[in-house]
């Protein structure tokens, strides 16, 4: 299986990386969390906001993540399988990551069944988990409610 690695940063964001239909390929998609939020899906920019708990980035992002999400590019992917691979650069507690549909409710039981949602915990302090998905056409967001970052956005095309 061959694999591509894409690390996003800044401008690139907005290009569109597509996985071939002739060959099975997995793209990786290398995310970075900090404080609040992920480097990658805020331009590259690292904000420098400092947390102990969880309830620190309910305080900044209720306070900034409006603005900084106005001005974060969205993902932009072509179908296909992927693998986010993400890391917990210095934030002191665990950490997780959620990737949905962008209108998956999760106490909905046929949501549970129909739509795409990947999830996972365990990333403490250097740790790096890779979570494997296939991506339909269709608006995504993904986040990570333990470090209680924005809902960044994510658009698949055909």
């Amino acid at each position: 299986m061959r694999k591509n690695f894409l690390i996003f940063s800044g401008a690139i964001f907005s290009a569109a990386f597509a996985a071939s239909s002739a060959t099975a390929e997995t793209t990786v998609v290398e995310l970075t969390q900090v404080a609040c939020q992920f480097v990658e899906s805020e331009n590259g920019i690292d904000h420098d906001f400092k947390t102990g708990e969880k309830a620190d980035c309910e305080a900044i992002n209720a306070d900034s993540a409006g603005k900084r999400l106005q001005a974060a590019k969205p993902i932009q992917l072509k179908a296909g399988d992927y693998v986010f691979r993400v890391t917990n650069k210095d934030v002191p507690y665990m950490l997780g990551f959620w990737l949905r549909e962008k209108d998956y409710n999760p106490v909905n039981p046929v949501d549970k069944l129909t739509k795409t949602s990947v999830s996972g915990g365990g990333l403490h302090l250097g740790v790096t988990q890779d979570y494997k998905v296939t991506l339909g056409p269709g608006e995504y967001v993904y986040s990570c409610p333990l470090n209680t970052t924005p809902d960044y956005r994510l658009v698949v095309t055909e």
